[in-house]
């Protein structure tokens, strides 16, 4: 068994701080697991809501939680919404008899309940799948073509992990979906969902897939708000300030799971994966999804002029700019456009993740890392706290060398 003592002192130090904890991310990510080592499954202060006995306990809600004490777990809390107001009630109590740890498959934005009932009482974590720092450096590979759900990653052989990855998506359009209230016909949404994966790490246009599918843009928005809602799909926004240069003003559209991204392609081994016209695209989403996992930004978005410039992740943390570009090459090099980059965002430090084993630098201001680096699990591996602004070369308006 794979051990995520990060994501366990995460839950208990927000324990520790809030009443209401949510551990919000797709379904089969393992919040349940870390729930349990908690929480025991058996003990009266555990309620899952796909459990008939733990819904008829929950039959008369105030009454079954409000004599509890210590931290009490509901999970798959989505399919019971009437106890968000409960909940509310009973974190506002003095004082706190009980902390509770909340389990769901989506977002707080598509819950509105809870973001009406419980604003400014919930403390909210964002689960995903195994990431590079808990598999280590050497299951990079094999992390990268079956992606991070337990289960896919586990399995015993490609073929084992091709068929979950397939009954998971089957299961999630035709089962989970439904429980939300989501009417949309499971073959239009994986029509949809397939299209984005042909279109993974571009800019969105809602136009091609609206008419490819014979539905308003309206409509084709609304499926892709619903899958980044349910944790299947990024929408990386652009980073747009006053600069004199034309910038790219929409967002652009990653899977987040690569193992799902590469069942939708039809990918089902490395030799496969390598041979697609999609690998450099495919490197890039599992890139900046093991990025954003460690370094936890602030604000993560990309860059692009109409002019050519562009930046994959445009990174503001602790006040520091950021910047990381994603390279599949044996030998990065520096590009004019990071050097364009460096120069109109401002950035401390810029990063180039690409397959080799050297780190090495580019230039006084920027380096090139193996992206197994990341499986030191520190944002320091990355962008140690060094070199600051060289500012005499902004005020002279000169682009660094």
């Amino acid at each position: 068994m794979i051990g995520r003592h990060r994501y366990l002192e995460l839950i208990r130090e927000a324990l520790r701080r809030s009443r209401v904890v949510a551990l919000i991310g797709p379904r089969q990510s393992g919040k349940t697991t870390l729930a349990r080592q908690i929480v025991p499954p058996g003990s009266v202060q555990y309620f899952d809501l796909e459990d008939p006995a733990s819904l008829a306990r929950l039959a008369e809600p105030m009454t079954a939680l409000a004599s509890l004490r210590g931290v009490v777990v509901i999970d798959e809390v989505q399919r019971r919404p009437d106890l968000f107001p409960i909940l509310r009630v009973l974190a506002d109590r003095t004082p706190a008899s009980a902390r509770f740890l909340i389990l769901g498959s989506a977002s707080p934005d598509l819950l509105h309940q809870s973001s009406e009932s419980l604003a400014g009482r919930l403390e909210t974590i964002a689960l995903s799948g195994f990431g590079l720092a808990e598999i280590g450096a050497r299951a990079l590979d094999r992390h990268w073509l079956r992606g991070g759900f337990p289960r896919a990653f586990l399995a015993r052989t490609n073929a084992d992990s091709l068929v979950w990855r397939r009954q998971f998506i089957h299961t999630f359009l035709e089962r989970d979906l439904p429980q939300l209230g989501i009417t949309i016909a499971a073959p239009a949404l994986l029509r949809f969902w397939t299209m984005l994966a042909h279109d993974h790490g571009n800019i969105w246009n809602a136009a091609d897939p609206a008419r490819s599918l014979g539905v308003s843009e309206p409509t084709v928005r609304r499926y892709l708000d619903l899958l980044a809602g349910l944790f299947m799909v990024r929408q990386l926004p652009p980073w747009h300030e006053n600069l004199r240069k034309r910038q790219v003003k929409s967002p652009k559209v990653y899977l987040r799971d690569s193992g799902l991204l590469h069942h939708l392609l039809g990918i089902g081994s490395e030799a496969d994966l390598l041979s697609h016209p999609k690998c450099g695209a495919s490197w890039e989403g599992y890139a900046i999804e093991e990025t954003l996992k460690i370094l936890q930004p602030d604000e993560a978005s990309f860059w692009a002029t109409h002019q050519g410039a562009e930046l994959d992740l445009f990174l503001i943390k602790d006040g520091r700019r950021l910047g990381v570009e994603i390279k599949r090459v044996d030998a990065p090099t520096l590009t004019p456009s990071m050097r364009i980059a460096y120069h109109d965002l401002q950035l401390e430090h810029l990063v180039v993740l690409y397959p080799g084993t050297a780190r090495y630098a580019l230039a006084d201001w920027a380096s090139a890392l193996p992206l197994a680096v990341l499986a030191q699990g520190n944002g320091d591996a990355l962008f140690p706290r060094r070199a600051r602004l060289r500012t005499r070369a902004r005020t002279a308006g000169k682009k660094p060398r």
